[in-house]
């Protein structure tokens, strides 16, 4: 007589929900990667995003943010919403853009992070030992 092993199934289960989780992420890993070898220096539109436009550009995100005057933050709108809210046209963002990522790319130097907000160091309240 032979005995079942309830842990043996639970194993083969196991086993095959890493399977499955690994092959997912290995074809979407695959699939952006095509994806972006094919968005390379994409023309700039107005239902992109910075990051989209910096991820096609190959440049920090910090350095468009800086060329539309917009604060380091993540901002998800699109280029046209932006252009909109600031009261200029789709044509200034662009060429503004393209002035920072011709700038961003060798042969000129990549410019700095932004700056950190200055953050004063802790005052001691304790006397000095005389």
């Amino acid at each position: 007589m032979t005995r079942t092993r309830p842990w043996r199934k639970a194993l083969i289960a196991l086993f095959v929900a890493v399977v499955a989780f690994t092959g997912y992420h290995a074809v979407r890993t695959v699939s952006d990667a095509i994806y972006w070898n094919a968005h390379r220096d994409e023309p700039i539109e107005r239902w992109m995003t910075i990051g989209y436009v910096a991820h096609s550009y190959h440049v920090p995100p910090h350095v468009l943010h800086q060329a539309l005057n917009l604060p380091p933050m993540p901002d998800r709108r699109p280029l046209g919403r932006i252009a909109r809210d600031s009261g200029r046209s789709m044509t200034q963002i662009e060429a503004k853009l393209m002035y920072a990522i011709v700038h961003a790319r060798p042969p000129y130097p990549p410019p700095g992070p932004p700056p950190r907000p200055f953050m004063r160091p802790a005052s001691s309240t304790a006397s000095p030992a005389k």
